[in-house]
């Protein structure tokens, strides 16, 4: 970024802007109404929303939009991010790679906000595993955050698309989960098996089970238990 460039804000950011111009087509129309929302790519058959940021902002857009629309949600999961430190003036003061990196698991941190859409006729989603740089600077003056913080998320940038993977079907979700879980299983088994949250876990078996992935068998202790259903949409 060079010296004196104007940031920009991370809702309006470059990652949304590239991936936008990535999966627009030529004759596609972007940033139009629709229904009274605003979409990302509009095409005669089909709607594209871009979602960088929190499912729960959108939830009601997607629940309409998908009664007389087909809606694609594209959902970028960093797999590799670097770190880019710069000061009030945009000037790069550091670089590094954060250690986290993204599963396609962490889809269900966002999806409990609408896990039901997934067997709708009318919703898709489509996760892009990407590289990205994660652009931070100082906390503007005056802005307030739940936690004291000495920097903020200023922008994403993309680096690279390295893979995707569609979601159309509740077993697409089940393949989201990471391998050997016994059966039957419990959150407490997704965040072992995957190194993750017991957040992020239970919020996996809450999704899998609103959209029809897999069925309570029982409890193990305070813990509920799941099998993949006999016929998952």
């Amino acid at each position: 970024m060079a010296g004196g460039a104007q940031l920009s804000t991370y809702r309006e950011g470059s990652l949304h802007a590239a991936l936008k111009s990535l999966y627009a087509r030529p004759g596609d129309r972007t940033e139009e109404t629709v229904d009274g929302f605003i979409v990302d790519v509009v095409r005669d058959d089909e709607l594209v929303e871009i979602q960088t940021a929190s499912f729960a902002s959108a939830a009601r857009k997607m629940r309409l939009l998908t009664t007389d629309h087909r809606v694609v949600v594209v959902h970028p999961i960093a797999g590799e991010r670097i770190l880019v430190g710069v000061d009030a003036d945009g000037v790069v003061e550091s670089r590094r790679r954060s250690p986290k990196r993204g599963l396609p698991m962490d889809l269900f941190d966002e999806l409990v906000a609408f896990p039901e859409l997934v067997v709708h006729p009318n919703f898709r989603l489509e996760l892009v595993l990407v590289r990205e740089e994660e652009v931070r600077g100082p906390v503007p003056a005056g802005a307030r955050f739940r936690y004291p913080r000495k920097w903020w998320r200023v922008d994403r940038r993309l680096l690279e698309v390295v893979s995707t993977i569609r979601v159309d079907t509740a077993t697409d979700l089940l393949g989201l989960l990471p391998a050997g879980l016994p059966d039957p299983f419990t959150s407490a088994d997704i965040a072992a098996a995957s190194g993750r949250s017991k957040r992020l876990a239970m919020r996996a078996a809450y999704c899998l089970q609103r959209a029809g992935a897999t069925t309570c068998v029982g409890k193990q202790g305070r813990l509920r238990t799941y099998s993949p259903a006999a016929n998952p949409q």
